[in-house]
């Protein structure tokens, strides 16, 4: 079983306290989610809700290949205004644990991504992931750095 780890870092000139809204709030996920991927939320949206620990996120996407996949997701963690952490508990991956940490600097926040996974079938999975689901990802994180510039600046 291989496992795998992408970190990233985006700096965001805006409050912690807007910052925090705009990333716990599960209604703007598929703002951040580029187009192609048909990104769309299955589980019950209340307006204005923010994550919360326990809290279970089911949405179909189509990551690669135009292969149509659900998604359930579990925010297992969540301390106010600094993290929060989201597991798959039903997807794609045998694995993913996405902790998203945000640190208050003199001239906004440093938004912090570490997720760790472990694609399923084996040799299969390994050579999957070397040919496009780790560029993928990357391709996912890309364009969420573009989109959060275009809405709140650099």
């Amino acid at each position: 079983m291989q496992f795998y780890s992408i970190k990233s870092k985006q700096h965001l000139p805006i409050s912690l306290e807007k910052a925090w809204a705009f990333f716990s709030s599960p209604n703007n996920l598929q703002k951040i989610t580029p187009s192609d991927m048909n990104f769309n939320i299955t589980s019950d949206k209340k307006d204005g809700e923010l994550m919360y620990p326990g809290q279970i996120i089911s949405y179909t996407l189509t990551p690669v290949l135009g292969i149509r996949v659900k998604w359930m997701t579990e925010i297992t963690h969540v301390k106010e205004g600094h993290y929060f952490v989201d597991e798959q508990r039903f997807g794609p991956y045998k694995l993913w644990h996405h902790k998203h940490t945000f640190v208050v600097t003199p001239n906004g926040v440093d938004m912090y991504d570490d997720v760790n996974y472990v694609i399923p079938f084996g040799f299969f999975g390994t050579v999957a992931h070397k040919l496009f689901i780790r560029k993928r990802i990357e391709e996912i994180f890309t364009h969420r750095t573009k989109v959060v510039e275009e809405l709140f600046g650099k």
